[in-house]
This record gives C-alpha cells, structure tokens and sequence, in this order.
C-alpha cells in the first residue's frame, strides 16, 4: 500500500509534504510528557508488525495499527503513523522518501478517521473497535486507488482496494482482540483522546 517514489508526480508529492508536515506539526505540538511512552510503542508496535506480510492475491500486505493507533492516541495518532513510515521508508524502502508525505497523509487519514469514529461512541466498544481497524486499512488503500486513477497510472487499482476488504477485516478483528484485552486489563488507556 505503499507509494513509491517515482509513480505520483512530484507536485502532488510536494503537497502531500506540505500536509503532512503540517498536520505533524499541529497535530503533535504540545505532546505532554507522559504521551511520549505510549505514543513510542504504538509507533514501535505499527513498525513491527509492518514486517509480517500476507500474500494477497498477486501482492503480499501487512497490518499497520492505524486503526489502534487512532484509538489509543486519538489526533496524535498522525505523528505515530508518521514516525513508523519513516522507519519503514528508511531501513526497508517502504515507499521512498519523495512519496512519504503522501504515504503519511493517505495513512494518517485512515487514523485519524479511526480516532473519530472511536469518540463517537455511537457503536458498542466492540463494534467501534472493529470499524476502526477496518477503515484504518481501507481508507488508505481507496485513497490510492483514487490518486493511481486521477494520474492515470496503471489500471486495476480499484480491483487491489477491493482486495484490502479482507485486510481491513483481519486489521479490524485484531483491534477487536487488542482492545477486549486493553478493557480488562488498563481500561484507562481506551479513554476517547482529542
């Protein structure tokens, strides 16, 4: 799911940095001390798992806890995701250092999507789980595919989305597993974050 560099022209690549950049800014000033933990082992937890892969169809995907993430740091979520794609674009060429903002933006969306929908409370804690690790999977991967056709590049983008379904379902029964566990053990840290 990750962008290469190369494939989105440099001008949109150039915006994605300009909003990324930002939304890192606005959306980790201020961090208090005692986020600082947390917010380094969702950003671990999201590299790591990046290392396990699936095959899926004709191309292999692995989880990202963008859906986790959303829940658990709420806003900061972004500068979580953001943190781990540059790890992942450095040591392993996830993606490259041009397409980083994009990547961030395209998965920082899917948190912060997360996020909304966790502080909602409109759904049962499960339900919300659920849907948070399902659209932290698969609005990223539609934003792909939507970027893939408005710059005309290859066909069959809309086919791969569509094949994410089964990556955001597995995403979202792991943050259903993730959080069950959290509300036995430390409730606390499934508080809803601005």
């Amino acid at each position: 799911m990750h962008i290469a560099d190369g494939i989105i022209p440099n001008v949109w690549c150039g915006a994605a940095h300009g909003i990324s950049w930002s939304a890192l800014y606005w959306l980790g000033r201020r961090i208090e001390t005692e986020e600082v933990v947390r917010l380094g082992m969702l950003a671990s937890a999201s590299f790591a798992i990046s290392l396990i892969h699936f095959p899926l169809g004709a191309t292999s995907v692995h989880l990202g806890l963008y859906g986790l993430a959303g829940i658990l740091a709420g806003k900061r979520a972004f500068p979580v995701i953001f943190a781990a794609l540059l790890f992942q674009t450095i040591l392993f060429q996830h993606g490259g250092l041009v397409s980083l903002g994009l990547n961030a933006t395209n998965m920082g969306t899917g948190a912060l999507l997360a996020a909304a929908v966790w502080r909602t409370g409109l759904l049962p804690q499960r339900a919300r789980a659920f849907l948070c690790g399902f659209l932290g999977v698969l609005t990223p991967a539609l934003l792909i595919a939507l970027e893939f056709s408005l710059t005309g590049y290859g066909k069959g983008f809309w086919f791969m989305a569509a094949l994410y379904l089964g990556a955001a379902t597995l995403e979202g029964l792991l943050t259903v597993a993730i959080v069950s566990f959290l509300q036995r053990t430390r409730p606390a840290l499934l508080a809803a974050r601005p």
